[in-house]
């Protein structure tokens, strides 16, 4: 028992300890980027008002959220605050700015985190299409992946072109290169992970998982996810010459062995320091390979803060 209480004193210094090495880089770095203090006029439209034309794929920092379906999963105040990492609907992220939707699915379509459960796949597209019927210009990274431990559903690729068809994007490579106006009236890159299925093939109008990539840091201490993204990053081509989309998100997970299991408390403890990591890709000389920014909890600052570096990036000053 005394043990057990020893390691827990260390792991709360160890968490003060990385949270304080974050504030304390802030008070002396800043949080200033070209273009920071740029702000959408309107965040649902945002690529739009970026400039279809001149805004490139590969030039996008594409604001996404992690485990993007989760407002409603599991038991309210019971199971939902260990596996909950939104609080906003589909429809409403896309609607704040996000564009970067990451899905996973059970064998029956059910959207899940672990072992808990929410709504139907269903749920998802609805909103996705709903938000497209809405706005003119803007693209949408839709990952779909099989939640690991379960079964592939049963002929989803054929689902997802059956729902999606009109609006998805073929797997091409040649993509990354062009700006958003000559993907129109396609808008949706649908990146389909199966476990055992086969992967989606070029020309495909599914993306397969090698065009998605990250490097999953499974860590609650907030200093060492930080600096491991930068190296992470650090270790990518730029963006312009990458042909797949690297991913670094902005959170930290839940340990087992950490008494403080919820996810918002938990996650907190990185999620104000955004502004931060992107400023510290500028001064590494690492920027020109943020590509996919990804947070739990998203909110209008991350939104702008992901849409100031592409802003600048379309007007040559990043």
């Amino acid at each position: 028992m005394g043990s057990e209480v020893s390691k827990q004193v260390e792991r709360r210094k160890a968490i003060a300890a990385e949270k304080k090495t974050l504030c304390d880089l802030h008070q002396s770095c800043g949080e200033e980027f070209p273009s920071c203090a740029y702000k959408p006029s309107d965040r649902k439209n945002w690529m739009a008002g970026v400039n279809p034309e001149k805004l490139h794929i590969n030039k996008i920092v594409w604001p996404g959220t992690h485990d993007s379906a989760t407002n409603k999963i599991g038991v309210p105040c019971i199971t939902r605050p260990f596996a909950q990492c939104q609080n906003l609907s589909i429809y409403q992220q896309l609607e704040k700015g996000n564009r970067v939707l990451d899905i996973r699915i059970q064998e029956d379509r059910k959207v899940c985190h672990g072992i808990l459960l929410t709504y139907n796949i269903d749920v998802v597209i609805n909103d996705v299409k709903k938000f497209l019927s809405e706005t003119q210009y803007e693209i949408i990274i839709l990952e779909i992946r099989t939640e690991f431990g379960h079964e592939d559903p049963p002929e989803f690729d054929k689902y997802l072109v059956d729902q999606l068809g009109e609006f998805l994007v073929p797997q091409d490579d040649h993509v990354f290169d062009k700006p958003i106006s000559e993907l129109l009236p396609k808008r949706v890159i649908c990146v389909w992970k199966p476990r055992k299925s086969p992967q989606p093939k070029a020309g495909s109008p599914l993306w397969n998982a090698g065009h998605l990539k990250d490097d999953w840091i499974d860590t609650d201490l907030p200093s060492t996810k930080f600096e491991s993204n930068l190296k992470n990053l650090s270790n990518q081509p730029p963006a312009s010459s990458r042909k797949f989309f690297y991913r670094v998100e902005n959170t930290v997970t839940p340990q087992a062995d950490n008494p403080v299991l919820c996810v918002k408390p938990v996650t907190g403890r990185i999620h104000g320091f955004a502004r931060l990591f992107i400023t510290q890709c500028f001064s590494r000389g690492i920027a020109d390979r943020l590509q996919i920014f990804s947070t739990d909890f998203i909110d209008e600052d991350f939104v702008d803060a992901c849409v100031a570096v592409t802003y600048a990036r379309v007007e040559g000053k990043a």
